[in-house]
């Protein structure tokens, strides 16, 4: 294996996305690689990626190298997280066989995942999965206990957007959420729900062509153009009232609420929809089994729990959505419907006098033709 190309380098995979061109060659320190990740990276066509930890650690199956390999982006793994003192934005390196050259010189050796590696180290998380689950239990119970009153009562921050008995879309950047954005686009078009993306769920609606209504989160994931873009913006706050995110609003010289609250961003986003009288909340891209919260890196999802048993019975969960439209239609089916459309066509033409007549000079005519 021999890849030329430029780097860019960053420590956390989500802001290097951002940044990265096509043909470059990411570096970065991204224990576990997870599926949004893997998918961002294949976005901007890198021609490799350099990972300072390793991209299968054996706590859980994360499936992002497994992507980054079917995208056809070598991974060279675990390498010493020196590189990212001996390499800067734009040096040009070269790759031999899990080597890092630059200027023929030998940097760094790191080793080369192929998907017979990757597949192996998958089987043996299977192992690990058991004492994972033992542990994300329990932190999810001590979650619980001081997140319950996630369900008793919290604060809702006064909005200018009515929500009362509308259906509310809330999009939040998990897995698919692109997929089962698409599926969902007639939906959305037909009867207009209010929109709210979570941090980058704002970026996939603009992208999608529509515009956000409400913008929530930690304001860390978003471009600034969609900050802009006239949407209500909430930041999600600590507990405590305090709130990073709204250091970035001050600085794009825009306006926003804060919502303290423990727990993700999308919880907040479903209870804000509930609590404001939302008819329907449809979700999109939210994570809801332990292997996405193992990947967000969120030891528990005790408040995931508690908002879901709140709203539940607004709630409709898009997600995978997209996986029902595709599905091959059988040609028993076609051949039943073009059997059911018939019908009442030759029940109209048995009836029919000019037909009766036609039908006899068809055959008058055939038995000529054949001698009878």
């Amino acid at each position: 294996m021999k890849i030329t190309g430029r780097v860019r380098l960053g420590t956390k995979t989500k802001d290097l996305v951002k940044e990265l061109l096509e043909g470059e060659i990411a570096i970065i320190d991204h224990k576990d690689i997870d599926q949004l990740a893997a998918e961002s990276l294949i976005e901007r066509r890198v021609k490799a990626v350099i990972n300072a930890s390793p991209s299968i650690s054996g706590k859980y199956p994360n499936l992002g190298p497994r992507r980054l390999l079917a995208a056809g982006i070598a991974i060279i793994d675990d390498v010493d997280k020196a590189i990212f003192d001996k390499l800067s934005e734009g040096d040009l390196i070269n790759i031999k066989d899990g080597q890092i050259l630059k200027n023929e010189e030998l940097l760094f050796e790191g080793e080369v995942l192929n998907t017979k590696k990757v597949e192996q180290r998958l089987e043996q998380t299977k192992e690990n999965i058991g004492v994972e689950l033992n542990k994300f239990v329990d932190n999810t119970l001590d979650y619980a206990k001081k997140e319950k009153h996630l369900i008793l009562g919290i604060d809702i921050p006064k909005i200018d957007i009515k929500l009362k008995d509308k259906d509310v879309l809330i999009v939040v950047r998990g897995k698919d959420y692109r997929e089962d954005l698409e599926a969902v686009s007639s939906y959305i078009r037909e009867v207009r729900p209010v929109l709210i993306g979570v941090d980058g769920g704002a970026d996939a609606l603009v992208e999608y062509g529509f515009e956000p209504d409400i913008i929530i989160g930690d304001m860390d994931s978003i471009s600034d153009k969609t900050l802009a873009s006239g949407a209500e913006l909430i930041v999600h706050a600590y507990p405590d009232g305090h709130a990073p995110g709204m250091e970035r609003i001050k600085g794009l010289n825009l306006k926003a609420k804060t919502f303290p609250a423990p727990g993700t961003s999308e919880d907040i986003a479903m209870l804000l929809a509930y609590e404001k009288g939302a008819e329907l909340i449809v979700a999109v891209g939210t994570h809801t089994t332990m292997i996405d919260f193992l990947e967000k890196g969120r030891p528990g999802m005790a408040s995931t729990f508690l908002v879901r048993l709140k709203v539940g019975s607004k709630l409709v969960d898009a997600k995978g959505v997209n996986k029902l439209y595709k599905s091959r239609i059988k040609p028993k089916y076609v051949a039943e419907v073009l059997v059911a459309s018939l019908i009442p066509i030759i029940a109209i033409m048995s009836v029919s006098t000019p037909f009766h007549q036609l039908l006899k000079l068809l055959i008058i005519r055939l038995r000529m033709n054949i001698g009878f």
